[in-house]
C-alpha cells in the first residue's frame, strides 16, 4: 500500500484480528481448546466429559470467531508479497476443511449443534440471523 491512510487501515484491521482471536479464546475453556483438561484427566485416571454446548457472545454472531481472527491476521497486511499471498491461500483452504471436519464432530457429540449451524453463519456476520438463546443454554 501507497497510502498511508490504507496502511494505518491494514496495520488496525491486523492488530483488531490479534484481539478478535484473543477475545475468542476466552470465551471458551482454555484448558480444554489446548488440550490440558483431557491431558489431566488421563492423568489422574477420570472419564473425559463432554463440556456443555454454550455459545457466548461472539459465537452468537459467527460459529468459528478464531477463525476468522486467524483469517484477518492472515489476510490484513499493508505489504502482499507473493509468498505471503501463497501462505494466506494455503491458511485459508486449511481452515475451511477444518471448519467441516470440526462442524461434523460437533454435531455428533452436541445434537443442538445442526439448529445452531442452520441460525449462525460461519465467518461472515450477516444481519437478522442471530442465535437468541441464553448463553448459558446454548459452542464452547
Amino acid at each position: 500500500m501507497d497510502s498511508p491512510w490504507a496502511t494505518l487501515a491494514l496495520h488496525g484491521l491486523y492488530l483488531g484480528s490479534w484481539a478478535l482471536l484473543l477475545y475468542a479464546t476466552f470465551l471458551i475453556n482454555h484448558f480444554d481448546l489446548f488440550g490440558l483438561r483431557q491431558a489431566w484427566l488421563a492423568f489422574r485416571r477420570r472419564d473425559n466429559h463432554e463440556l456443555k454446548f454454550v455459545t457466548p457472545t461472539l459465537y452468537r454472531i459467527v460459529r468459528h470467531p478464531i477463525y476468522v481472527g486467524w483469517l484477518g491476521i492472515f489476510w490484513f497486511t499493508p505489504v502482499m508479497t507473493v509468498t505471503h499471498v501463497l501462505l494466506a491461500l494455503g491458511v485459508t483452504g486449511y481452515i475451511l476443511v477444518g471448519i467441516k471436519l470440526e462442524e461434523r464432530d460437533l454435531e455428533a457429540i452436541h445434537p443442538e449443534y445442526a439448529q445452531y449451524k442452520r441460525k449462525v453463519p460461519a465467518l461472515i456476520p450477516t444481519l437478522g440471523r442471530r442465535l437468541t438463546q441464553p448463553a448459558e443454554t446454548s459452542v464452547a
